[in-house]
């Protein structure tokens, strides 16, 4: 793997910074043709503020790492889906605190299962907010798309 591609994959999610973009699955490509590079991703929803960010640290990354032209296309079809979350990143969502989607959520701090959601949004549009019935304390769960 070259160093402009790394240093892409590298590009953390700032709305969830224990995320890179591919462990997101929102990185659909980069296409390197001598200095110059294209990048496609997609959006978690397409209302989503945090693309912006992305966008630009993608540049930076890319730029950094030798990259004297970068083009970041935004594609929304097909449209994103939590199925393309990787385990890992999965796995770095439990660990921050946030469950991750999936069939039956359970909660972040002592695994115990039946939370309730107590609002439809969370600290972000993408998650929801829930309250564990076991010990009470509230955390989002990243929601299924």
């Amino acid at each position: 793997m070259n160093a402009i591609r790394a240093a892409i994959e590298s590009v953390c999610d700032p709305e969830i910074p224990v995320l890179t973009i591919v462990d997101l699955g929102v990185l659909r490509n980069v296409r390197q043709v001598g200095d110059a590079v294209t990048v496609t991703i997609t959006p978690t929803y397409s209302g989503c503020p945090a693309m912006d960010a992305i966008r630009e640290d993608i540049v930076a990354a890319a730029t950094t790492a030798g990259a004297a032209s970068v083009t970041v296309n935004t594609v929304l079809s097909p449209a994103w889906t939590t199925e393309w979350m990787t385990d890992q990143g999965r796995l770095k969502l439990a660990e921050f605190g946030i469950a991750p989607p999936g069939a039956d959520p359970i909660c972040p701090q002592c695994a115990a299962s039946n939370p309730r959601t107590v609002s439809e949004f969370g600290s972000t549009a993408c998650k929801a907010l829930m309250v564990c019935s076991a010990c009470g304390e509230p955390f989002d769960r990243f929601k299924d798309l």
